[in-house]
């Protein structure tokens, strides 16, 4: 037994009873509205883009990739370059979901008067509501987190971990619901272990 195990331990309970209080925590009724949304995008010819700072950043990208392999088309934003021209993408009816826990980032709260200007609606995902983004998203998606797994109970860690979770439980609900085959999944997936598998089952 390592002496690090307790700690390990700690850090993963944590985590996973955080993603255990969603199930009684979030509200399905938005979820529902994001998924009718979202399922929306592909045949109306639109798009998702998705931003987030940090950590929330790499979960905004993580979301973009799930949405795209389950074709909701949407790619990641910068928000480095979205004041940078970046934002000319965003286009009347594109979906943008916007990451901070906080709610109150600059650099997030940036998009907003672009996208309102643009006809695009917001989707905020945050778990502060009287935030900038909350108040001003056309869809406020409270994720509430009560402990982060630091010492310190403040690095984005058990947030990201429930972000993830909460979009995929998203993006994998969509796929049920889109007539998503197994042929399209290996149309753009031919690589790596999922790939040879897709590849396997079809010889």
């Amino acid at each position: 037994m390592s002496r690090y195990d307790p700690s390990i331990t700690e850090i993963l309970n944590i985590e996973w009873q955080e993603i255990q209080k969603l199930t009684k925590t979030l509200d399905r009724s938005v979820m529902e509205r994001i998924i009718d949304l979202l399922l929306r995008v592909k045949p109306e010819g639109h798009k998702v883009i998705t931003a987030g700072c940090g950590t929330s950043g790499s979960v905004a990208v993580r979301v973009a990739h799930s949405l795209s392999v389950c074709e909701v088309p949407a790619f990641f934003c910068s928000p480095a370059n979205s004041i940078h021209g970046g934002t000319g993408a965003i286009q009347k009816g594109d979906v943008v979901i916007l990451f901070s826990k906080g709610g109150n980032t600059q650099e997030i709260v940036n998009y907003i008067p672009i996208c309102k200007a643009k006809g695009a609606t917001i989707i905020g995902v945050s778990q502060n509501d009287n935030s900038i983004l909350a108040l001003n998203s056309d869809i406020y998606f409270k994720v509430q987190i009560d402990q982060e797994s630091d010492k310190f109970n403040m690095c984005a860690s058990a947030s990201c971990t429930a972000y993830c979770a909460v979009w995929d439980s998203i993006a994998f609900t969509i796929m049920k619901y889109n007539g998503y085959t197994k042929d399209d999944l290996l149309l753009i997936h031919s690589g790596g272990k999922v790939g040879e598998l897709l590849s396997g089952e079809n010889k």
